[in-house]
């Protein structure tokens, strides 16, 4: 099974995660794309985060319909600080057979070598590059591994050309405190939950 991994808080879902998603698992033949919810992410310890349950629904909302696309509540279940690493091991351990993909945006990639344990993230999964257009490849990444302050760790890795859609979780939060319309940035059934529940506000 070629199996692909997108983590992120999801806070809320939109549909620039659906279509990144879609895209990695058409161009990489993907059997399933897991969407791995954070619960404590590493990078934003000092941001309160929606409660899990309602990303989580959000989530099964946004995906309904894709059974290709299933979410995987390992960090959450687990809580607290949760690094890439452990959850690669987590999925490898379960899975054995299993050919990791780990997907990021091109921005993430030149991060990579600062990423707790880096050489084994490259090691457990292959990295699988979301290249959007007019976004040039990140200076000193080559075919065989990237260069970074401390260390160069060399990995195996793949580009998906992604459309152009210019849609964040950030900005979906401001409008929603802002009174603003929401619409055809996320899926409706989310937006109709947002609303219900008063997220955001």
């Amino acid at each position: 099974m070629r199996l692909g991994i997108f983590g992120g808080t999801f806070d809320p879902v939109h549909y620039g995660h659906l279509l990144l998603a879609e895209c990695c698992r058409e161009q990489c033949r993907l059997d399933q794309v897991r969407f791995l919810p954070a619960a404590v992410p590493p990078h934003k310890q000092d941001r309160a985060l929606t409660p899990a349950p309602h990303r989580i629904e959000m989530l099964q909302l946004a995906l309904a319909g894709h059974p290709q696309f299933v979410i995987d509540r390992f960090e959450i279940d687990r809580g607290g600080v949760n690094y890439t690493v452990d959850s690669l091991r987590h999925l490898r351990a379960e899975q054995p057979e299993a050919e990791l993909f780990l997907l990021v945006g091109a921005d993430m990639l030149v991060d990579l070598p600062n990423w707790h344990q880096a050489d084994q993230v490259c090691t457990l999964a292959t990295v699988v590059a979301v290249r959007r257009p007019g976004v040039a490849e990140p200076e000193g990444l080559c075919g065989a591994g990237l260069v970074g302050p401390e260390q160069h760790v060399r990995f195996a890795h793949l580009w998906v050309a992604m459309p152009v859609i210019g849609i964040s979780s950030t900005e979906i939060r401001q409008r929603v405190k802002a009174g603003r319309s929401i619409r055809y940035l996320t899926p409706r059934a989310v937006e109709k939950y947002i609303e219900a529940h008063g997220l955001y506000r």
